[in-house]
């Protein structure tokens, strides 16, 4: 017992009385939550301080994202510490409830799709293995935005999690560091939130940077009564990290996201660094014996001309020194083979922003320029094309694999066309940086904690080493021909289809029927992900049952929920498009409620712990070899959904642990993808030949449909038959795609009639979803990359 009952409502009382001076029966669920929070935290803060100074002397790991996806923190922090029941029984004797206390807790705006949604799994993993690891990112003031829909428009506005502050994190303000830009300094001021892992009590750290200016006001400008002058130099600062991930559509945009990235891996860099001179002194030498630095994603890559300017710089050291030093310290994790995702920065805004990173990053590509030259001296073409400054664009997927140790992918698939299409040339070059690491999640906040019900069936027939060994989910699959575990897992799931169905009436009005398919795609908006696809197929499905009300089928309810990039008008063409084909549909009397859809409005972490327990269906839809990986994919395996997909991401590797026939497959492969281009792709062929489908793509333009005279459906529409001066029509095959997806989909809706028989898939599904925790990828990078060991206090 981490703390008795009894000194932990004391603690709590107190709290209360010091944050809000208010008896406990004067508080509210907010202050109660405070209250409790506060208690937590002074429960763990030995074992906080103790785990810091064990791990300072040995190799550390530091996970550099401009994302951390964090969710509300009460709720997970009360199941790894082991104390949710005690606390669950305090609250009801001071007349509280834990679920209401939770709600009034924000999801903390730290990150937007999976790519932070898999760093918060890491970081659970990293402490539950007891790793010494610490995350490294932004405070950010505001999350990306809050969402809303507007007349089936997608509104953004502020996401003010930290309105009231953030309990969970602790200012260090005597350890900010000062960052230096083209234009002036600023301050970097720390904030560490605790990480607290399961059945330890090992706590690491998530130290967070928030931007202040040297000097809080200009006071002269203010006596002058000029108010704006005087919080300019204020407001330029605080921008930096005011919101996730500002729209860089304008000029201005863009240098704001390039000073972010510099900010926060410059101050973790001087961080990283004081505190290895403060052990090992200036043996830098040392350096990557005790540090290893993983760079997630391109957004943190400025980090490594950034090492190099403070070891030459600031430090001393020679160059060659330096670089080996920095090439042994980084390590790369891509997250994408989309061309717009691997980011570029033009060299002039790169210069302005900042000029000493600027000239390193220049003599690192020239240097490169050296090595290429040595190893191709024929092939002029292929050094341009691997060259880091092309023409005037820095890029830094380029830089970020010459400057580390290593490169990974984060699914099988992913890494293979890496290693031979996308990266091959680098891969010829360093073969032995490439490697594999298949993304995970964490077992205990998307199972254990979103879905208690299913965890207490399964710790009923295995025990509860799954928590922290996910691998013995296989001996679940022993149970899959006894109809009473099956049965009761049906029943199971009927009471989370309930709960969602409740909490889909409460917040968006619409009263869906529980025994209907529950199929749902969640995540980030985007064109290769086609959420297209799957409005345009139930377009065609509406249609052909208004011609054909006797139609055999069962009820199905469509769930999205996605957000759209402020600046992504085809993706907020599609958001506009999905809630319109909703409002057709669903208030149509003839359909008698056999297809209802559902838009989630501003989903997040809170709610998708509603919909993965609740899916039938998990639609895993992305064009094959555009998707690395997906995480999403797997919180719908372990909690019993079947996955709808392509061969695409980590939903090759679901197929081979849980078996093809268990799952749905559609849809063109990698394979034939290229081959369909070699032979020219015309999506005319399919738009003519396959029926109902020019139908519904004339919809858009035809009058059928109305986008209130945005020209957000013609610009669809163009998209799949016209392209545009940067694209191809239809470049993510949507129309070529579209009859083997209404085929399968009338599998699926067939096949979910012998409930027997789908909860037996359903089961294998979760029986062999051990691959796919958090903890087994960090073991691997533990063991393959970082080369750091256990370290438990």
């Amino acid at each position: 017992m981490l703390i008795e009952k009894s000194l932990l409502k004391s603690k709590i009382e107190n709290q209360v009385g010091v944050l809000f001076n208010k008896s406990i029966d004067e508080a509210n669920e907010f202050e109660i939550y405070q209250g409790l929070s506060k208690a937590l935290l002074e429960t763990i803060s030995k074992n906080w301080l103790e785990t810091r100074k064990k791990y300072e002397t040995g190799k550390q790991a530091f996970y550099f994202s401009a994302e951390f996806l964090m969710g509300r923190a009460l709720g997970n922090n009360l199941i790894n510490l082991g104390l949710d029941k005690e606390v669950k029984e305090i609250l009801k004797e001071i007349g509280f409830d834990l679920n209401s206390v939770e709600a009034t807790e924000e999801d903390a705006g730290l990150g937007n799709g999976g790519l932070g949604r898999l760093a918060a799994c890491f970081m659970d993993s990293l402490v539950t293995l007891n790793l010494p690891g610490q995350g490294y990112g932004i405070k950010y003031k505001n999350g990306i935005f809050k969402q809303k829909i507007v007349d089936g428009f997608q509104v953004e506005t502020p996401e003010t999690w930290l309105r009231y502050g953030d309990v969970w994190t602790i200012c260090r303000p005597c350890e900010e560091v000062v960052v230096e830009f083209g234009d002036g300094k600023v301050r970097a001021v720390p904030y560490d939130m605790p990480v607290i892992g399961y059945g330890t009590k090992n706590v690491n750290t998530l130290r967070l940077w928030e931007a202040k200016a040297m000097e809080e006001l200009n006071l002269k400008a203010f006596n002058d009564q000029d108010y704006d002058e005087a919080l300019k130099d204020v407001n330029a600062a605080e921008d930096i990290s005011r919101i996730l991930y500002p729209n860089d559509s304008t000029n201005e945009g863009k240098k704001l996201r390039l000073k972010q990235q510099y900010f926060f891996t410059s101050a973790s860099l001087q961080d990283i660094i004081r505190k290895f001179k403060k052990i090992h002194g200036t043996d830098f030498e040392k350096l990557p014996e005790f540090v290893s630095i993983q760079l997630n994603d391109t957004h943190p890559v400025i980090a490594i001309p950034e090492l190099m300017r403070i070891l030459c710089d600031v430090e001393g050291l020679l160059w060659n020194d330096a670089w080996a030093i920095a090439q042994k310290t980084f390590a790369y994790t891509n997250h994408t083979i989309l061309s717009e995702a691997l980011e570029k920065w033009w060299i002039g805004l790169y210069e302005e922003v900042v000029p000493r990173i600027f000239q390193i990053t220049q003599r690192i590509h020239f240097q490169f320029l050296d090595l290429l030259e040595e190893k191709f001296p024929k092939d002029k073409e292929r050094r341009e094309r691997m060259s880091i400054i092309q023409g005037n664009l820095i890029h830094m997927a380029w830089l970020a694999i010459y400057g580390s140790f290593a490169t990974n992918g984060v699914a099988a698939l992913h890494t293979d066309i890496l290693k031979h299409i996308e990266l091959k040339e680098w891969y010829e070059l360093f073969p032995e940086r490439f490697l594999n690491k298949t993304n995970g999640i964490t077992q205990r906040r998307w199972l254990l904690e979103a879905n208690p019900e299913l965890s207490k069936l399964i710790t009923e027939l295995i025990g509860d080493k799954w928590i922290t060994d996910f691998s013995q989910m296989k001996n679940l699959e022993k149970y899959v021909a006894d109809e009473k575990v099956t049965d009761r897992f049906l029943e199971i799931k009927s009471e989370k289809k309930k709960q969602l169905a409740q909490f889909i009436e409460k917040t968006q009005g619409i009263k869906i029927n529980p025994d209907s398919i529950f199929d749902i795609q969640i995540k980030r908006l985007h064109e290769y992900k086609r959420q297209l696809l799957n409005i345009l197929h139930i377009l065609d499905l509406y249609y052909r049952l208004k011609e054909n009300p006797n139609m055999e089928i069962h009820p199905v309810t469509y769930i999205f929920g996605a957000k759209s990039a402020p600046g992504y008008m085809r993706a907020k063409g599609t958001i506009r498009l999905i809630n319109e084909v909703a409002q057709i549909i669903n208030n149509d009397p003839e359909i008698k409620d056999m297809i209802k859809v559902v838009f989630i409005e501003n989903y997040n972490v809170s709610s998708a712990a509603l919909l993965f327990p609740a899916a039938d269906i998990s639609e895993q839809i992305s064009t094959a070899g555009k998707e690395a990986s997906g995480t999403g994919n797997m919180k719908f395996m372990i909690n019993g959904a079947l996955t709808f997909g392509t061969l695409d991401g980590a939903n090759v590797e679901i197929v081979e642990e849980a078996g093809i026939e268990n799952n749905y497959i559609f849809g063109l492969k990698v394979e034939d993808i290229e081959e369909l281009k070699k032979k020219g792709y015309d999506p005319h062929v399919p738009y003519e030949k396959t029926k109902g489908l020019k139908r519904v793509v004339d919809a858009l333009i035809d009058g059928t449909l109305n986008d209130e005279g945005t020209g957000l459906y013609k610009e669809l529409y163009d998209s799949l038959l016209k392209g545009a001066s940067w694209h191809k029509p239809d470049q993510y095959f949507v129309l070529e795609d579209f009859e083997d997806f209404r085929k399968t989909q009338e599998k699926i809706n067939k096949d979910f009639a012998d409930r027997k028989v789908w909860a037996k898939k359903a089961w294998i599904n979760i029986s062999n979803g051990g691959k796919f925790s958090s903890d087994r990828t960090i073991e691997e990078y533990a063991k393959e990359i970082w080369k750091i060991a256990s370290q438990k206090i």
